[in-house]
């Protein structure tokens, strides 16, 4: 899977000749730690981030813990993405840029980690940007003693305007709403052992989101005694932009179920949100216009549902609002049911569509 990768330069492969080829020099200058500091290698995947792309690198180069190397996948762009790339040369003097045409995420991480030298990998996004002590706080748990396995950092929103920061109240839980015993990182911030990433098989191909859930359940499979194979280094944090619309949005979560439904999780989950959908909200719904008497406990049913619904996206603005006046935080509380129902119907819509995929294919897909 990519082994045998040029030490230094951008390196595209070949079609099918399963050769790489070089298509740009980046001169190798690793810098030198202390004795005690692991060599990391920094891992992303990007296809088509040109007009994001620098958000990455730009942090990347201001690490107050350079890593010793970057190893980036493309998956074919048809952009100026690689160009990019290329183009920070002198201020990533470690990076390398791997293309491999039609690879999904998680193709491309294997990619670039199975290119990486160092015994420690970290993987983010492209489009994010990290914080100037991200690498140092990540990798602290390996080099400190703690005999770390993996460590899960965190991500904040770097929302702009009502709708994102909306969306980002709506959607992203905050630091102090998570428990770091069932914590499952996402991959844009999270550092593991590569020889744990080879024991957990990688990231699994076959699935083209909720990858790195399933990367999570086999690094914790790993640490049978502990509650969790990832140490906790909440102020590891990279922010990222929520999307910008509400199409775009919805199209995510469509993915994102489909995802579920191929990798069969949380059914639980999704079980639930059919039967508010589908068998809650229709009677209420009837007893408060077609009931035949106490019409009101059908509308007090609703309202109740609804601040539920929003309790905790409107306690989140309190936190992420502060950057609106008082009516655009109005317009993004307003916003939330809107942005919570959508999420829901893309997601009952997506995630049957990847059990389909998941039955005709067969269930032995390892999970």
């Amino acid at each position: 899977m990519g082994q045998g990768i040029a030490r230094d330069g951008v390196i595209r492969q070949n079609g099918g000749s399963g050769r790489w080829q070089v298509v740009g020099v980046v001169h190798s200058q690793f810098t030198i730690h202390n004795f005690f500091m692991a060599q990391v290698s920094v891992i992303a995947t990007v296809y088509n981030e040109g007009a994001a792309i620098a958000r990455l690198l730009d942090s990347l180069a201001a690490q107050s813990r350079p890593p010793d190397e970057v190893v980036i996948c493309d998956g074919g762009s048809r952009d100026d993405t690689v160009a990019i790339l290329r183009s920070y040369r002198d201020r990533l003097p470690n990076l390398r840029v791997l293309v491999e045409p039609g690879a999904n995420i998680s193709r491309g991480r294997n990619l670039a980690i199975s290119a990486a030298n160092g015994p420690i990998i970290a993987a983010t996004d492209a489009g994010v940007r990290l914080h100037p002590r991200w690498l140092e706080r990540l990798v602290a748990p390996f080099e400190d003693g703690r005999q770390a396995a993996a460590v899960a950092g965190f991500f904040l929103p770097d929302a702009q305007g009502v709708f994102e920061t909306a969306l980002a109240a709506t959607v992203l839980p905050l630091t102090d709403e998570i428990d770091p015993d069932t914590f499952l990182p996402s991959s844009r911030s999270v550092a593991f052992r590569k020889d744990v990433w080879q024991q957990a098989g990688g990231y699994p191909e076959w699935l083209d989101y909720c990858e790195d859930l399933l990367f999570d359940f086999a690094v914790n499979a790993q640490q049978p005694d502990k509650p969790s194979g990832f140490v906790w280094a909440p102020d590891a944090l990279v922010y990222f932009r929520p999307r910008s619309s509400l199409s775009a949005f919805a199209a995510q979560y469509y993915r994102y179920a489909r995802g579920d439904g191929k990798a069969d999780l949380w059914r639980r989950r999704h079980a639930i949100r059919y039967a508010t959908y589908f068998v809650a909200l229709p009677a209420l719904l009837g007893h408060a216009l077609w009931g035949f008497s106490a019409r009101w406990l059908g509308w007090a049913g609703l309202l109740i549902g609804l601040i539920v619904y929003c309790l905790r996206p409107w306690q989140r603005l309190t936190k992420l609002g502060g950057n609106i006046s008082v009516l655009e935080w109005m317009q993004a509380a307003a916003l939330v049911p809107l942005i919570r129902a959508v999420g829901d119907v893309a997601k009952m819509a997506g995630y049957p569509v990847g059990l389909l995929w998941r039955k005709r294919r067969g269930e032995g897909m390892k999970r």
